[in-house]
């Protein structure tokens, strides 16, 4: 009896490929939503691509990149820092 590998092989590279893309599409996606890369990180390791779809759907912090800047990040946009710097030049601080 012969076992082709080889076949299993590019499967299972191109599965990884996606577990990895998944991951870290979902630890970036946590940290510009203000809850830093390791919950995306883990939760982009054990779900795959539903991670994803979570971290989407995930509220984002009042002060997170992903409200101040908007959910694609622009050149020369506001920072974090500028938004909390003039909200407290404001008088709006919590």
């Amino acid at each position: 009896m012969i076992t082709v590998f080889a076949l299993l092989g590019a499967k299972a590279l191109w599965l990884t490929y996606i577990w990895l893309a998944s991951a870290i599409i979902a630890s970036w996606l946590s940290d510009r939503k203000g809850y830093g890369e390791k919950p995306g990180l883990a939760t982009g390791l054990l779900l795959t691509f539903v991670a994803v779809v979570i971290w989407l759907l995930w509220p984002a912090k009042e002060d997170s990149r992903w409200k101040v800047q908007g959910p694609i990040p622009r050149r020369g946009a506001q920072t974090v820092a500028e938004a909390r710097a003039e909200r407290h030049a404001a008088g709006r601080d919590e």
